[in-house]
């Protein structure tokens, strides 16, 4: 009987089990929030609709007056509109 190879055998799974066991943790505790944020994200940019009530990453609080595949126009008073980058958008305004 050979157990110098069993012993290898076992030694080598000893140490790899626990690589293995920290790469799945790491997929569930980073790689998956992070994935369903920005799947949540992007729903929020494809959902802008003119009319709608944003606030921008910049914290500046307008109304989308016109929006095209990359860009918003807010207006944020009367005669002032200033034009974004589509993901400066950072949530809708909800009263």
């Amino acid at each position: 009987m050979d157990t110098g190879s069993a012993a290898t055998s076992v030694g080598a799974w000893g140490t790899l089990l626990p690589t293995l066991l920290l790469l799945v943790a790491m997929y569930f505790i980073l790689i998956l929030p992070q994935k369903k944020q920005e799947k949540k994200r992007k729903e929020l940019l494809d959902s802008l609709q003119v009319g709608d009530e944003v606030l921008t990453i910049g914290g500046l609080i307008g109304s989308i007056s016109a929006l095209d595949d990359e860009t918003v126009t807010l207006k944020v008073a009367d005669n002032v509109e200033i034009k974004f980058m589509r993901q400066a958008v950072g949530r809708k305004v909800e009263h």
